[in-house]
């Protein structure tokens, strides 16, 4: 079989598998089963294929990846995110589009805590969309950040994503968690510009709340300081580490999830049933990222035995295009199966495809994979299957229409497309940080 009817067969076959019902990662691992069986050679085949899945899930790359996931869900489940909200709150007074400022303000900081972008946006949503529609929000003002700084979630370390997309790309996961601080920054403080300018421009969009008597000095900022100033030190602790090159992305995520742990004791929040609904948590997400991981991993060895990833990248030798041209054209096949995709299942067929191009054209891995990133943060908010869109809908009210949300994460849409050009024609947006952290 030639090796552009094994790329076809083994892509449609996924695509079939996953169109009829089947999970992403067993419709995966049933290809991987058939093309190893026919590839590689009957039941040596077989057992090769065996051999690879369980050297893939126990990669140390992917160790951090439960403990990133465990420090959102101590903070979520034991009350602390709550507590930090309502602190922020007392601290930001007078701006135009107070809650949702607010909302941008607190799921930047659960970002750099949480790996879980969906658990950041059902939490605020939860909390926050109630409060600035009973207070005459325009609906699309009020659920917008709130579903954009989810998908900034994914930028910030740590990111359970990045961490994956490193390990199954090969890209070194320190500077690759490091190059979306930048860029992740950028997206919340654009959010909070566009937000405020808004709701100066039209009032109506936010409705001036009423004033309340001035909160003295102390008083104001001591909320802040108690709930809000801990969880920066667990920040610092994580990304610090990593950026002073003292730890690597797994004994930072370990500092991370002690230092949560130890902060949730300290307020007496560390309950056990808090700490059972954490790693019942951690292991539901972990378990489902572990058979993403052994289904992609093995998807790319199949790929290889049928000659599919070196046949592509001779055609994309021999066009000669420049690769800024085929960056650009990865990056329109990203966004288009972000409409269509989950971000696992992005990640999973374009991976093993995309890598060996990106090493031979001697692109800078780190900058692809944030631009990798920026892709699939863009599709979180697209429709018809951006995720966060659902997670949106699952706390708004009933009369909310998917529309209405649809229509309210498109300015965020763009933004991230902006920021995704800008990347790809200065790339120092991404690999500053890193480089300087490197030296």
């Amino acid at each position: 079989m030639d090796w552009t009817s094994a790329l076809a067969l083994l892509s449609l076959g996924v695509l079939v598998l996953m169109a009829l019902g089947m999970p992403v990662a067993i419709a995966f691992i049933v290809v991987n089963a058939a093309g190893a069986f026919y590839f590689l050679g009957g039941d040596r085949g077989m057992a090769q294929l065996a051999r690879n899945m369980t050297a893939s899930v126990t990669n140390f790359a992917f160790t951090p990846i439960p403990l990133f996931v465990l420090m959102g869900e101590i903070l979520f489940h034991t009350g602390l995110a709550v507590k930090a909200i309502d602190a922020i709150a007392t601290l930001i007074r007078r701006v135009p589009g107070r809650l949702a400022v607010i909302a941008l303000v607190a799921g930047t900081i659960f970002s750099a805590i949480s790996g879980s972008t969906i658990a950041t946006t059902a939490m605020l949503g939860s909390l926050l969309l109630p409060q600035m529609l009973k207070r005459g929000y325009d609906r699309k003002l009020a659920m917008g950040p709130i579903m954009a700084i989810g998908g900034v979630d994914m930028l910030i370390p740590p990111s359970g994503l990045a961490v994956l997309l490193g390990g199954l790309a090969g890209i070194s996961i320190a500077d690759l968690l490091i190059g979306g601080i930048v860029p992740g920054i950028i997206l919340s403080l654009v959010f909070i510009a566009y937000i405020m300018f808004c709701a100066w421009r039209d009032p109506t969009l936010a409705p001036e709340e009423p004033r309340t008597a001035p909160v003295p000095g102390w008083q104001r900022w001591q909320p802040f300081v108690a709930h809000v100033l801990p969880l920066g030190i667990i920040i610092a602790a994580v990304i610090g580490s990593m950026v002073l090159g003292w730890a690597t992305p797994t004994e930072s995520a370990a500092i991370g999830c002690a230092a949560t742990a130890i902060v949730a004791a300290l307020y007496r929040e560390l309950r056990w049933a808090a700490v059972k609904d954490a790693l019942v948590g951690t292991a539901s997400v972990t378990g489902m990222i572990m058979f993403i991981i052994l289904g992609a991993t093995t998807f790319a060895q199949i790929l290889a035995f049928s000659g599919a990833t070196t046949g592509l990248i001779g055609i994309i030798t021999e066009a000669k295009l420049p690769p800024l041209a085929v960056i650009c054209g990865m990056i329109v096949l990203l966004l288009i199966l972000g409409l269509f995709l989950d971000q696992a299942s992005m990640m999973m067929l374009t991976v093993p495809l995309f890598m060996p191009i990106v090493r031979q054209l001697g692109v800078d891995p780190v900058w692809f994979g944030i631009l990798f990133l920026m892709c699939m943060q863009i599709g979180l908010l697209t429709p018809p299957f951006g995720l966060l869109l659902f997670t949106m809908k699952s706390v708004a009210p009933p009369e909310i229409t998917m529309r209405e949300i649809i229509h309210a994460a498109t300015p965020y849409v763009l933004f991230g497309v902006l920021l995704t050009i800008a990347i790809l024609l200065v790339p120092a947006l991404a690999t500053w940080l890193p480089a300087a952290v490197g030296k």
